[in-house]
């Protein structure tokens, strides 16, 4: 069966509305670009980076932003200066663990060569390790690939799967890689859009979960073979959220503390080897550099339930996106990491709601 979204195979997650394009790029400003890199000499290489931009003039206005760690095994820079001020002023990037160095000094290049800003930005990088399947150590990306990636970034729709940072990720023992998703909802009395971006590389087999139905415990390794030599409960997830809801740091931590809820729906208990950090900014308020005094809207915090509730489910569905749109990956050392079977996973789940009605 072709690669395809969750969608496309008749499953929903959730009870909200995605936006238009079910992308983090619903929330209007937001765009995102890739590079990928894939090669078989004199290395292989499996890697790649993305670009999430808030808002096109980003590095002279920047926005309010948090974070959270839900297990801290992994990289997000930037944060410490994110914590304390709560504001985002460049792009996010997500990529390879070994090449988080040169994707954070190519953001602060591409800032000082635009005259946007000065060395002394803190930039925030991400990443998740592809050394399974990717020469890693051989540091395969250069700041010329950043800028690309930085260059090429659009709204509308955009690609998923072994794209950009994702490109080398396993996700649930299958291949994992790049996912987004949206949801529509009315909150503080206006229309409200929650996107969320992720990089899926983490999981166990016998706990992937699509809607509630344990799929990985229905497709043996006897069927489709693990992508590691046995299971290994470690890897990563990183999840950037975006909204145009009128929100100031702490509620975006507090936004960002939900990505782990979508997370848990699909089957990760938060291992001890896995880097879960997640990232929610909003776009609605302006903190241009210069001034001293900026008028800001914050939503009153009784309101923010829905948004809670868009952020759990953009999270779970673009993970499940990563995972469906991710094609058969054979990486270093002939390893391959397999494709999920979406017209097995049709059939396990319909078969489960016919169980379901039947009761």
């Amino acid at each position: 069966m072709k690669r395809c979204r969750l969608r496309d195979l008749g499953i929903t997650v959730g009870r909200l509305s995605p936006g238009p394009n079910n992308a983090i790029t619903d929330v209007r400003g937001v765009r995102v670009g890739y590079v990928t890199r894939c090669k078989d000499k004199p290395h292989v290489v499996r890697t790649g980076v993305t670009v999430v931009w808030p808002q096109r003039d980003i590095f002279s206005s920047a926005v309010f932003a948090g974070a959270h760690s839900f297990n801290g095994f992994g990289e997000m820079t930037g944060t410490l200066w994110l914590a304390e001020q709560g504001l985002l002023s460049s792009p996010v990037a997500i990529t390879s663990t070994a090449c988080v160095g040169v994707v954070r000094d190519a953001l602060c290049s591409y800032a000082v060569n635009s005259r946007a800003s000065d060395p002394t930005m803190m930039t925030v990088v991400s990443e998740t390790d592809d050394t399974w399947l990717s020469a890693s150590e051989t540091f395969p990306l250069t700041r010329d690939m950043v800028f690309e990636a930085l260059e090429n970034a659009a709204a509308g729709r955009i690609a998923e799967g072994n794209v950009g940072g994702g490109t080398g990720a396993v996700c649930h023992e299958f291949k994992g890689g790049t996912g987004t998703a949206s949801r529509v909802v009315r909150a503080a009395g206006a229309r409200r859009t929650v996107g969320a971006l992720v990089q899926a590389n983490f999981g166990l087999r016998g706990q992937f979960t699509i809607t509630g139905v344990p799929v990985g415990r229905a497709i043996g390794y006897d069927e489709i073979a693990s992508a590691y030599d046995e299971p290994r409960d470690a890897g990563s997830l990183v999840v950037l959220l975006a909204t145009d809801a009128p929100l100031i740091g702490k509620q975006c931590e507090r936004m960002a503390r939900r990505a782990a809820l979508g997370m848990a729906l699909v089957g990760s208990k938060g291992a001890n080897g896995s880097g879960d950090l997640f990232l929610c900014f909003s776009s609605h308020n302006r903190v241009p550099r210069g001034r001293a005094i900026h008028p800001v809207e914050m939503m009153d915090p009784e309101s923010m339930t829905p948004l809670f509730e868009a952020a759990v489910e953009a999270t779970e569905e673009a993970i499940l996106n990563a995972v469906t749109m991710a094609e058969t990956m054979r990486g270093r050392e002939g390893r391959i990491a397999h494709a999920l079977p979406l017209d097995r996973v049709a059939d396990i789940v319909a078969a489960h709601r016919v169980q379901v009605k039947s009761r």
